[in-house]
């Protein structure tokens, strides 16, 4: 694995990488040893706390996880636990779902990652995604995946672009466009 790790509002220290890669490098079982995997650590701190936010690219998923607490170690801990979690959480539904068809199959999707607060009406980022042709339930898994609130995909039945959501008051919402896209 490749590691980037970034600080705002803090500087890196040895001790701090080194945590970091400790404890990401235990994430390697997750990986087929040909991948090539990408990760990515943001540590924020705060006058009352600190911020960890760790990307992992892989050639099939992006998992993104995202914490805050009063100790950075505390946050760096919850947040390599919570994508664990993530990765655990893939590879049972993943079992589940293509038991008789194998892991073969790959989900391929864009990281939504966040940005830095933007004033009214700025557009602080473009982002291009190329939808690929799912299923609601896979949308749903990806979107746990990367640990968002939302995901923009192809449906596979209906061809109609859509996007399911993470509702407040718990389950899911799904928007769907009525035109149809021809492909």
């Amino acid at each position: 694995m490749k590691y980037q790790i970034i600080g705002k509002n803090i500087t890196v220290t040895e001790a701090i990488n080194d945590a970091i890669v400790k404890k990401l490098s235990k994430m390697d079982k997750y990986f087929k040893d040909d991948d090539t995997v990408d990760c990515r650590a943001v540590v924020r701190s705060y006058k009352n706390g600190a911020k960890v936010e760790v990307t992992i690219f892989t050639p099939d998923t992006t998992f993104r996880a995202e914490v805050k607490d009063q100790d950075l170690y505390n946050a760096i801990d919850e947040c390599i636990d919570k994508l664990q979690g993530q990765m655990r959480k893939l590879k049972t539904q993943l079992l589940k779902r293509f038991e008789h068809e194998g892991l073969g199959k790959a989900i391929v999707y864009e990281a939504l990652e966040s940005e830095e607060e933007a004033e009214d009406n700025e557009v602080v980022r473009t982002k291009n995604l190329e939808l690929k042709p799912i299923t609601l339930d896979e949308a749903i898994t990806e979107m746990e995946a990367i640990d968002h609130d939302f995901y923009i995909y192809l449906d596979t039945d209906d061809e109609k672009i859509s996007v399911v959501y993470r509702r407040k008051e718990g389950g899911y919402g799904l928007l769907q466009a009525d035109n149809k896209v021809i492909l």
